[in-house]
């Protein structure tokens, strides 16, 4: 097998694997949130896809382009949540190849990673995401990285300590490999996650970075794997930090106003979101990720 070929295998196991673990923390956060949650514990629903392109000319029939498993939960806790891998491979439209780095002259590709959103029941724990990718074209490289997205007003800034710890753990996951990275990708982050449109931050922010490529393939495997643990190292210590807060309808309608911030930023400018439509992945997993309820005025 070639090397690229084995990391290209050693990626999409790594994202598989994590994708399990974390599935596994979330379900035991919502079997183990305090009684003032009512109901059954929630489990997640894994449902498989695959990605169907057209036989070659004079062909028949459907070739296989990979797919991937779409994890959903709507529980106690977390009101609703999808954990999402995949892997993938086939030839970007003409248009499109033309955007995407070293796919102009030849619109093949290869694509697998991770993909999470967590919408939570109680206003005082924040939302979050997470993904983790590889891309190859004639060039391959990761992308990713993580942000918090809170739903209050009081817990949108930089000195509340949810935005401090999570921040905190992501510049140590940088630091370990490069003490240029967290600023770097924080930044990157920062303006990643805005609103041009209304002139605000989808949240707290965290770290975003893509076409990275250091020329040490293992370091920057290293690194997109310590991102992923460094989110399950953290996430869960927030939760179990609010998951006792009362909260009050006016702080239900406060979180219904942020999350359509969400629901803007992912429709209008997540690079996500348009890879995942232009290259037919699955609709409803790559749509998943909008909240379960979200008001405007």
């Amino acid at each position: 097998m070639a090397d690229l070929d084995i990391r290209k295998e050693n990626a999409r196991a790594w994202f598989e694997s994590l994708a399990v673990k974390i599935i596994a923390t979330f379900e035991k956060l919502d079997a183990q949130a305090p009684d003032s949650y009512r109901g059954k514990p929630g489990k997640f629903v894994r449902t498989p896809w695959q990605r169907k392109a057209p036989a070659a000319t004079g062909g028949q029939g459907m070739k296989d382009e990979g797919g991937g498993l779409m994890g959903m939960m709507r529980g106690r806790l977390f009101e609703k949540v999808g954990v999402h891998v995949s892997t993938v491979q086939g030839e970007f439209s003409p248009d499109f190849a033309k955007q995407v780095k070293g796919a102009g002259d030849d619109p093949r590709f290869w694509a697998s990673g991770i993909s999470l959103i967590a919408h939570m029941k109680n206003p005082h724990i924040p939302a979050v995401h997470m993904n983790t990718r590889m891309i190859v074209t004639r060039e391959n490289w990761f992308g990713g990285g993580a942000d918090l997205n809170p739903t209050l007003d009081t817990a949108r800034t930089a000195e509340h300590q949810d935005t401090k710890d999570f921040h905190a753990r992501l510049k140590t996951a940088c630091d370990d490999f490069d003490k240029a990275w967290y600023p770097k990708y924080k930044k990157w982050a920062d303006d990643y996650f805005w609103l041009p449109h209304r002139g605000e931050p989808r949240g707290v922010g965290g770290i975003f970075y893509d076409h990275h490529d250091s020329g040490d393939w293992d370091k920057d495997f290293a690194f997109t794997r310590s991102v992923g643990e460094a989110f399950q190292d953290v996430y869960p210590k927030i939760v179990k930090r609010r998951w006792k807060k009362e909260w009050t309808p006016a702080e239900r309608r406060e979180q219904s106003k942020w999350r359509s911030r969400y629901v803007e930023f992912n429709l209008l400018y997540d690079r996500g979101t348009t890879f995942g439509l232009k290259t037919g992945g699955n609709v409803e997993s790559i749509l998943s990720s909008m909240p379960p309820v979200a008001e405007w005025p």
